[in-house]
């Protein structure tokens, strides 16, 4: 059997297989909307911005006005079983197919006494590389919120992935807190012409 990490889409809009999955984490990485989505929340002419994972030394090059916070990126390990592998994989690679490439990773957690423990080794996930042609690299949190509220693709409004991936981070487990998505949701709902006046509790 074999795992992807979703850290992004893939959490509130997991592959449509059932597949098992569970929350973890992953280190060294932050989760940034760095990369620019031309075929889904964005267009060729307008592209939108999705995340990516970025090393943290690589994003030291790139990063603007962004928090920093830890390094831990929570999302979900998904399994796909073996009889199901070739199905599960291509349609992966078609819905990761704009400029991401996979690497292996290790996917951690935390036991009920509040220890760290790995939770899946060798996990696959998609990554944005810094070099690949659609990375779009760092840029001021207020101009991205300002470009994200008002751009749209195929599969949508760029706003609600960011409000689906907030709001799904914060439920995968007590210690998923996320600063910079926290920030951006802020940022974005205050450009956003239908929610300027809203913003959710907590927040």
């Amino acid at each position: 059997m074999s795992a992807v990490f979703g850290y992004g889409s893939l959490i509130f809009k997991p592959p449509p297989h059932g597949l098992e999955s569970k929350a973890g984490y992953i280190k060294g990485f932050v989760r940034r909307f760095a990369q620019k989505s031309h075929d889904h929340r964005g267009t060729p002419e307008r592209p939108g911005r999705v995340v990516t994972l970025v090393s943290e030394q690589d994003w030291e090059e790139h990063r603007k006005d962004d928090p920093l916070g830890s390094h831990h990126v929570w999302g979900c390990v998904y399994y796909v079983p073996q009889d199901r592998s070739d199905e599960v994989w291509a349609y992966l690679d078609h819905r990761e197919k704009d400029g991401y490439t996979l690497r292996s990773v290790d996917v951690y957690g935390v036991d009920t006494d509040g220890r760290e423990m790995v939770v899946e080794a060798g996990v696959k996930v998609y990554v944005g590389e810094t070099h690949n042609p659609s990375f779009g690299g760092g840029e001021p949190m207020e101009q991205l919120a300002r470009h994200i509220a008002h751009t749209a693709g195929p599969s949508g409004p760029n706003k609600e992935y960011v409000y689906n991936l907030a709001n799904a981070v914060r439920k995968l487990d007590p210690h998923s807190e996320d600063q910079y998505l926290k920030e951006l949701e802020r940022l974005v709902r205050l450009h956003d012409p239908e929610h300027s006046n809203t913003v959710p509790a907590g927040l």
